[in-house]
């Protein structure tokens, strides 16, 4: 079938890439409210762009009355947030950090996750993740429906296990994200396999502890 996207509505269109274009990374991020709370959402829309500078995106979008979420709006005003990658360990909080709130009630605090201070910017990491990136904000982008911010990361924090600094490989064998899969639905990262060829045969037996 062919679908034209300009015969369709914004929610149609938004559905087919939402179900489609999956699965999809999701970043937990936190900010900082005005009063000094501390804000966190999970947001799928998100990716790396580059490493030189060493960039990731975030497309957040409006309200239905057009006003900014509360990160958009905490992150367009200090201009500092950082993400963080969740796994199977922290899914359900996750999640739960999905809820709207009040700006003055802290998604951590509902869904028991802990904070610690982060050392580059002045919203907090959480404890419990495997991997946050302090970000200060490079670029903002617009549409009628979004505002998509580009953060610079500044700082890298993993848990101890994940990363082998002498050769700055991810052991994957303690490394379990999850992955949105549109809607409330969610995929593991555990069946993984390799596409390099041995002796000319591309094989899928190869078990994929670093990367």
């Amino acid at each position: 079938m062919e679908i034209d996207f300009e015969a369709i509505t914004e929610y149609q269109r938004y559905k087919l890439m939402a179900s489609l274009i999956v699965p999809r990374p999701i970043a937990l991020v936190t900010t900082l409210s005005e009063d000094g709370t501390v804000n966190a959402a999970p947001f799928s829309m998100f990716n790396m762009l580059g490493e030189e500078p060493p960039i990731v995106m975030i497309s957040i979008n409006r309200l239905h009355d057009g006003a900014l979420k509360d990160t958009a709006a905490n992150i367009a005003r200090t201009g500092e947030f950082v993400v963080h990658l969740s796994d199977e360990a922290m899914a359900e909080q996750m999640h739960g950090c999905g809820e709207r709130l009040p700006p003055q009630q802290s998604e951590l605090a509902r869904v028991g996750l802990t904070s610690l201070p982060s050392s580059a910017v002045a919203p907090p990491r959480i404890a419990q993740a495997p991997v946050a990136f302090e970000c200060t904000l490079w670029e903002t982008l617009e549409t009628a429906s979004r505002q998509i911010f580009i953060g610079r990361v500044l700082r890298l924090h993993a848990r101890d296990d994940l990363i082998d600094t002498q050769t700055w490989r991810v052991r994957l064998q303690n490394y379990f994200p999850v992955g949105r899969f549109g809607a409330s639905f969610y995929v593991t990262t555990r069946d993984r396999f390799s596409m390099e060829k041995e002796a000319g045969v591309v094989t899928a037996t190869t078990a994929v502890d670093e990367m």
